[in-house]
């Protein structure tokens, strides 16, 4: 068995949608050769992105070889500091935590490695990876769950900046063997920005599911209320903030021009609600919204301002798996674009609403996304924002249910694709290519199955 020294910073018991891909592909690689050794933080921080999940981490294979960066994590250094090291390009300290202990913990593992992957959130893993590859001799692999710099949901101080960001996305994955996606689109958009890597292995691996969190039964609940359910982070203040900024965004030339992050939230479904109980009060007692997840506290205050939204904070993987099977609709909402713009990224959520079988509410611009749900026939589609395509769709479920009809039928021979153990030989796929000491590659890779589109 070849060994992979596997470079995550976000791996359980961190929880969160960060934390699962890494550690599903840890929990499958022996099953196609490679053991991993994990080299990743200490453990959950003060903050909303690292949440606490045991579960997580009892799923790990027993003997997984983990080493931790030593703590504490930096914490923020101040908004002042920030903001002016933000704008002159300077590395944090959080940052430079991260490279030189990663660095460090993985200093002896020559012996033992045969090559390196990084799951890049951060970004700043492929400073660690390509230290590491190249003090090992060793080929490393870049794995981005979003697409760095061509991510329209990354906000930038000003246009000069947003170039900066591609220049050190270009230079970080100069010397990566093999670079992976999650996207068809994102593969897209990183051979148009970077031509130069043009015979570097370029390929879209989606994010996942578990099939066995599926097996056996739905938890009970009561069959007279219609329940709709999201999971995961919502982007409300963000989404203000950037609204109330965009004359000077667009002047500025930091953001994506006709990015709305605020349909990536619970705002317009809220709206859509209100609607449907000003027709109809009754449906107070009979419609009930179920949002589990670290919310801010401008999420929190628009939640409470309607009378029929559930809040459970934020729950552990099982949990939360346990709360989407009882759903009679999924709520998956995203950033608006402009017309004829393709959104770059999938939600992670996305792969197991699907695998629940259950209707999905997608309030989605055009894309992997849009295209995947309308495949698999659970997407019940609408644009992002779009208020009366919202309630259109809210009605016809409300009517499905009271008439005892079944939902919409899954292609499931379509979902499986996304089960993390196809997914995790896709990737031992990509390391079977990456081969010797300079990270040549040898062959050609296979693209693995991904979602319709470019």
């Amino acid at each position: 068995m070849r060994s992979v020294l596997f470079l995550s910073y976000y791996f359980p018991p961190v929880g969160g949608a960060g934390a699962q891909r890494p550690a599903a592909f840890v929990r499958y690689l022996p099953r196609s050769g490679y053991q991993p050794i994990v080299v990743t933080g200490p453990g959950p921080a003060h903050s909303r992105w690292t949440p606490q999940d045991e579960t997580l981490l009892a799923k790990l294979p027993e003997g997984t070889h983990v080493r931790r960066v030593p703590g504490p994590v930096p914490s923020d250094t101040g908004f002042v500091r920030e903001r002016v090291g933000r704008y002159l390009g300077l590395r944090t300290g959080w940052d430079r935590w991260w490279i030189d202990g990663a660095t460090t913990c993985a200093a002896d593992l020559g012996s033992e490695t045969d090559l390196v992957y990084a799951w890049m959130s951060p970004f700043s893993s492929a400073v660690v990876a390509s230290r590491i590859a190249k003090k090992l001799r060793r080929p490393w692999i870049a794995d981005l769950g979003d697409p760095w710099a061509l991510d329209e949901m990354m906000v930038y101080p000003t246009r000069a900046h947003r170039r900066l960001a591609i220049r050190q996305m270009r230079d970080g994955l100069q010397s990566a063997a093999a670079i992976v996606m999650s996207t068809q689109e994102a593969v897209f958009r990183v051979r148009e920005a970077f031509p130069e890597f043009d015979d570097k292995p370029i390929v879209a691996i989606p994010n996942g599911f578990d099939s066995d969190d599926f097996d056996g039964p739905a938890p009970d609940r009561d069959p007279n209320v219609f329940r709709i359910v999201h999971t995961g982070y919502f982007h409300t203040q963000l989404g203000l903030r950037h609204r109330n900024a965009a004359p000077m965004r667009r002047l500025l030339g930091g953001a994506v021009p006709g990015v709305d992050f605020l349909t990536r939230s619970h705002y317009f479904l809220l709206e859509a609600v209100d609607r449907l109980l000003q027709e109809d009060p009754s449906l107070e007692r009979r419609l009930e919204i179920h949002l589990a997840g670290v919310l801010s506290e401008v999420d929190r205050e628009l939640a409470e301002g309607s009378p029929v939204t559930r809040l459970h904070g934020y729950l552990s993987h099982e949990k939360t798996l346990e709360l989407l099977r009882t759903a009679d609709l999924l709520f998956l909402p995203m950033q608006d674009l402009r017309a004829g713009v393709r959104a770059t990224i999938v939600p992670g959520k996305t792969y197991e609403y699907l695998a629940t079988g259950r209707p999905i509410l997608a309030a989605v611009p055009d894309g992997d996304a849009r295209d995947l749900l309308a495949e698999t026939g659970t997407g019940l589609i609408c644009g992002p924002g779009d208020v009366d395509g919202m309630v259109r769709i809210l009605r016809d479920q409300l009517e499905r249910v009271r008439l005892g009809l079944p939902p919409p039928e899954t292609r499931h021979d379509l979902v499986s694709r996304y089960d993390y153990r196809h997914l995790t030989r896709a990737l031992a796929e990509v390391f079977d290519e990456v081969d010797g000491p300079h990270g040549q590659v040898v062959g050609s890779v296979r693209r693995p199955v991904a979602p319709a589109g470019r």
